[in-house]
């Protein structure tokens, strides 16, 4: 028989007629990887005693596990109500579809089979990279205000756009309902121990309103937080003579809509001070001191019990659910469009077609919006991606391009070239024909966008890469007194950023990259303003960018040579890649020092461990286990490929050589994806299950110990003697290598290269 833990209830729909069941499902599982999701349900009733034989009809399925398969879903469909079966059984079948696959389903992606380019467009957090889009789709920046931009990150979601002389149509994809609710317990936790800290309201309200890694902005969903106590006038901070003011514009929220929000908000924090409270009561009991006077170690394990205390409390969970609640009904605002759902009642998917441009733009802001007046129903939190299609074509120039162009989040700011750059967007690069590195044109190269250039090299990628540098407008000084001047100057930070990568990409692809980059370099300038008012000279490079994505599918001719390898070295390349990999992660879990890497802090160890232990994700802010481990066996197996044994049937000069090189990367890039993620992750997922379980005094350690042994089992670092752990690696890696070798014409000196 079933624990005891597993038993419906109902409650009262928050806001709505009709009651709800709310029960821990025995098959899914929490966020702490463990059965007993805590689900609510609609009934679809508001008769109280209709409510008490569903939810009693859901407890006999509960206190028998016979019941718990989905093969019993057609049997319990015969016994018991439609929306309680619907309760149990829905979401436990098969695996949420791949939201890109959804989308292609509706709007396919063109390629050059069609004479389209695709372009991923890549750059760091306010280089400019979504303004440079706005020109290329033709959008008004006071008029479409769409894709959203801002000095901050805008850009959350991925925006596909098919440049199409058809009508318009969109598809949009919404983040899992599983990956949005741990999301938001992040949130309440965060904002549950700005309460324990004694901060302010309007501090615990912000710390529930944004999550810490800023992608998660429930403030433009469900409104802003009126902090009443505030006394500073906007005029004092007005830097601009004749700035407009902000308008209320269409579909703005009205007096009474935002009033209603912000009392909602008032209710979910004084929930939140509540929580707090108890838990910290609790937990003082429990270790019998006032736990608000702790330090050091004493105070690290606190707070770890702490955020287990502040999730046991009964309003914890309904906070949670009653907040999912209020973003569902978001949903019912939207006017127009076909709303798809998950059988949890989820949103799935949105879809819309219209033939008039204003009408179009005005219903997809929804999804993708940050414009402050809208705060309360914009959706954009939720979308993990926008594709559309239809006839934005830009407006300076007359031809009608045709491209499909991919934006994403921008690359967080890093001091380290060799930061990695996230798999999200380096396992696009296999599928596209140009990556447009978007980069800031009043600084040197920073890291960051050295780390675009480097992984794209190491990948084979590096013909594919263009740069555009924006605000070259803003490039001034007694030196530079005319545009010859200043391009020379920009184009001395690419050659001082090159030469920093030589020891890791090699003096051969350095050489390419050098001769290619000079033509695929792009000053732009004024970006923020509409096409009609750019200086000639920017039209003039927009144009001839425009040209170099037209010439992309053009097919490279076929290798004049192929290598011929031995494969003494990979090895050693491999157990470079190992040790470039585990030392600096170690430094980061505090376990030994390291040069070029710190200790983390551990609570973001540990949200890294919580958003993998639960499979909503792989990496957490600038830790990114996967995209590093990617990253130096993609540098290391580049090295060893630069050196083939000899070639056939002929010496090839530089630019054959490494086309045919090229190819053999790119094959490996591609495959070392796939297998980087599943021996760090898909292999150990109980193990970083049972390491995110750890509470208590020294769990931090432990946990530290238990993700390092999920590192040495996934990247082991081979020695003179060779265990079984280390051989399969070897193994496995020797023949992803060898087999793209051999794939794309060269050949290896071995009798055996299985």
């Amino acid at each position: 028989m079933a624990q005891s833990r597993y038993s419906a209830a109902k409650a009262r729909a928050q806001g709505r007629p009709g009651w709800t069941v709310t029960f821990r499902h025995p098959l899914r599982s929490d966020a702490k990887g463990r059965p007993g999701l805590k689900v609510r349900r609609g009934l679809g009733t508001a008769d109280s005693e209709e409510a008490d034989r569903l939810v009693a009809e859901l407890n006999v399925i509960l206190a028998d596990t016979s019941w718990w398969s989905a093969l019993k879903r057609e049997e319990a469909e015969r016994r018991f109500s439609k929306v309680i079966t619907a309760a149990f059984y829905d979401e436990i079948q098969a695996g949420r579809p791949d939201p890109w696959d959804v989308r292609e389903r509706h709007i396919r992606l063109r390629d050059a089979a069609e004479d389209y380019s695709r372009v991923i467009f890549v750059g760091t957090t306010g280089a400019g990279k979504t303004s440079l889009l706005r020109h290329v789709i033709g959008s008004d920046p006071d008029e479409d205000r769409f894709p959203s931009t801002s000095t901050a990150k805008t850009t959350v979601s991925d925006i596909e756009v098919v440049l199409a002389d058809e009508p318009f149509a969109a598809v949009v994809t919404f983040f899992s309902e599983f990956w949005v609710q741990a999301n938001l317990e992040d949130c309440i936790a965060d904002a549950c121990s700005a309460a324990w800290a004694k901060a302010p309201q309007a501090k615990v309200a912000d710390r529930f309103l944004n999550h810490r890694d800023q992608r998660f902005r429930l403030t433009y969903t469900l409104g802003s937080w009126e902090d009443e106590s505030a006394n500073i006038s906007d005029d004092d901070w007005a830097f601009e003579e004749n700035a407009a003011p902000v308008g209320m514009g269409e579909g703005h929220i009205d007096e009474e809509e935002r009033r209603t929000n912000a009392s909602l908000l008032r209710t979910y924090v004084d929930r939140i001070f509540a929580i707090s409270a108890r838990a910290t009561q609790t937990l003082s009991s429990e270790l019998d001191e006032d736990v608000s006077k702790l330090t050091g170690p004493d105070l690290e394990a606190a707070q770890e019990l702490f955020e287990e205390r502040i999730q046991d409390d009964p309003d914890f969970d309904e906070l949670v659910h009653d907040v999912m609640d209020s973003l569902r009904s978001k949903f019912d605002l939207l006017l127009k469009g076909e709303l798809d759902f998950h059988p949890s009642g989820w949103p799935a998917k949105w879809m819309f077609e219209c033939e008039e441009r204003r009408e179009f733009i005005e219903q997809i802001r929804w999804f993708s919006s940050n414009y402050a007046p809208q705060f309360g129903r914009l959706l954009t939190p939720l979308v993990d991606g926008i594709r559309i299609l239809g006839p934005l074509f830009p407006t300076f120039t007359k031809t009608q391009p045709k491209l499909v162009l991919l934006d994403g989040q921008g690359l967080g700011h890093t001091p380290d070239s060799s930061a990695s750059v996230t798999t999200h967007i380096t396992r696009r690069f296999a599928e596209v024909d140009v990556i447009l590195l978007v980069d800031n044109a009043q600084q040197p190269m920073q890291a960051a966008s050295l780390s675009v250039i480097r992984a794209a090299a190491t990948g084979g990628h590096q013909q594919k890469l263009s740069i555009a540098f924006t605000h070259f407008d803003q490039v001034k000084g007694v030196n530079l007194p005319g545009f010859a001047e200043k391009r020379a100057h920009v184009m001395a930070s690419v050659t001082n950023g090159l030469a920093n990568l030589r020891d890791v990409l090699g003096n051969s692809i350095i050489r390419t990259l050098e001769r290619s980059v000079d033509q695929q370099c792009f000053m732009l300038g004024a970006l923020d303003q509409p096409s009609s008012k750019l200086p000639k000279g920017v039209k003039g490079e927009l144009e001839r960018m425009l040209e170099t994505f037209r010439k992309a599918i053009e097919p490279p001719p076929a290798p004049a040579a192929n290598p011929v390898y031995r494969p003494d070295g990979l090895v050693l390349a491999l157990q470079s890649a190992a040790r470039g990999f585990r030392r600096p992660w170690s430094a980061r879990l505090g376990l030994q020092p390291h040069e070029n890497a710190y200790k983390e802090h551990w609570g973001r160890i540990k949200a890294l461990n919580k958003r993998i232990a639960t499979e909503i994700g792989t990496e957490y802010d600038n830790l990114k286990p996967v995209a590093d481990l990617l990253a130096r066996l993609s540098e290391e197996i580049s090295r060893f490929l630069d050196n083939p044994a000899t070639w056939h049937p002929r010496s090839p000069d530089d630019a054959e050589a490494e086309a045919a090189l090229s190819s053999i990367r790119q094959q490996v890039y591609t495959d070392l994806h796939r297998i980087v993620e599943r021996r760090l992750v898909q292999d150990h997922l109980d193990d970083w299950r049972t390491a995110y379980d750890l509470r208590g005094k020294n769990s931090t350690f432990g946990r530290a110990q238990q993700i390092n042994a999920i590192y040495e089992a996934g990247a082991p670092i081979a020695s003179t003697v060779i265990n079984s752990v280390a051989a399969e690696f070897i193994q496995e890696m020797r023949r992803l290598v060898y087999q793209a070798i051999v794939a794309k014409g060269g050949t290896i000196q071995a009798d055996d290269v299985s």
